[in-house]
């Protein structure tokens, strides 16, 4: 990744930082304060762990990542903010990394809980861990939790977006007498593998030799993660109806891209 690559992907994950670590009453209340104003209060909101060795260091990079491509590919809405849950000490909402609601229409809606990580690789060794993970998060009480978060927080009721009558019919939706049967077919999972990738640590220039590696590598990658999901999950009920999307992000050096953000917030805080 070169410098430019590097200070635009800085950019990203700082421009959808408040997505994900204020509610949405506390992004428009700070409007009038600035740019600024959102980010120090967003950045205080992040459980920033700086020991190099320690288990999920740089996690909530990835859960920013997946909340940016949520809101810029899918134009979904950010419905639970989970690093402000979760920092708030509400540990019903640490479930699913991000939740999200895209209107389809104006009366019609889909339901999209992703997971996020952000690895060394994506060997095949390190893909039974998401795999675990993404059939918790499909689980009956595990949807049930999520729903009953949705539908009793008050975010939901924040977003112009989704009209009144819509609003009703999510809320009615998810409520936990709902059959979860009903839910799945509009159920969606995006997972968001951020990684360390040799290929692009070693390139130098967006080569045509450089994009067909990465193709090739990514479609391996998403095949045998699928074949290992498939195998996982073929007890779970109505699996073939929940839409899953796999998402390979890969970068150069995972220990910088962690460094700087850690530094950056620790500046923002101060």
């Amino acid at each position: 990744m070169e410098n430019g690559d590097m200070i635009n992907f800085k950019k990203f994950i700082w421009n959808n930082i408040k997505e994900t670590a204020l509610s949405h009453s506390e992004r428009k209340a700070l409007l009038d304060d600035g740019e600024g104003s959102i980010l120090t209060e967003s950045a205080k909101k992040l459980r920033l762990i700086e020991s190099v060795d320690a288990i999920g260091r740089g996690s909530e990079i990835a859960e920013i990542v997946l909340y940016g491509i949520m809101k810029n590919h899918y134009s979904a809405l950010p419905i639970v903010p989970k690093i402000f849950y979760k920092q708030n000490l509400k540990d019903e909402a640490k479930g699913s990394d991000s939740v999200h609601i895209v209107v389809e229409s104006e009366d019609s809606f889909s339901l999209w809980f992703g997971e996020s990580k952000f690895y060394n690789s994506i060997e095949n060794a390190r893909l039974d861990t998401i795999v675990a993970s993404v059939k918790d998060s499909i689980s009956l009480d595990k949807i049930k939790k999520e729903n009953s978060i949705i539908t009793n927080l008050s975010d939901i009721n924040d977003f112009d977006e989704i009209s009144e009558d819509l609003r009703i019919k999510i809320k009615a939706s998810l409520s936990q007498e709902e059959s979860i049967d009903n839910i799945k077919p509009i159920l969606n999972i995006p997972i968001l593998l951020l990684y360390e990738c040799e290929q692009t640590k070693l390139g130098t220039s967006l080569t045509a030799e450089y994009k067909q590696g990465i193709i090739d590598y990514h479609k391996d990658r998403a095949t045998q993660y699928f074949k290992k999901q498939i195998q996982k999950c073929a007890d779970v009920h109505l699996y073939e109806k929940i839409n899953f999307h796999i998402i390979l992000f890969p970068i150069a050096d995972k220990e910088k891209v962690v460094d700087k953000f850690i530094q950056i917030a620790k500046a923002y805080r101060d």
